[in-house]
């Protein structure tokens, strides 16, 4: 009986906890296809413009800023870990299913229920 509580709780806490992750994992998400959409926006703007292939690399860069400053702030924010953040639940839920398979177990993405495989 003990053992059925302890599961219960596990599974609650777990289920909160990714519950709690949603919300700030939906902001990353949202944030990186609006950076890598400005991204692609800018580059498309810096590829067709004629003027890109007669002058310097930087020079180009210099005459595109919106290509520039979104390209870096992609750049930072993969070192800052946004592509770690954006799949947080989904590595969390893989590492205890790794876990649970151990006392076969196992534990949905969706739901976070455990199951008792046979």
């Amino acid at each position: 009986v003990n053992e059925i509580n302890n599961l219960k709780a596990f599974e609650r806490r777990l289920t909160e906890y990714i519950h709690c992750l949603q919300p700030a994992t939906g902001r990353w998400r949202m944030l990186l296809i609006v950076v890598s959409v400005c991204t692609a926006t800018g580059a498309w703007n810096w590829l067709i413009d004629p003027e890109t292939q007669k002058v310097s690399f930087f020079t180009s860069l210099w005459n595109h800023p919106f290509f520039t400053i979104s390209c870096i702030t992609l750049i930072g924010l993969f070192f800052a870990g946004i592509h770690k953040r954006v799949v947080a639940p989904s590595i969390i839920a893989a590492r205890c299913r790794t876990v649970l398979a151990e006392y076969n177990m196992s534990c949905d993405d969706v739901s976070i229920f455990l199951v008792r495989r046979l």
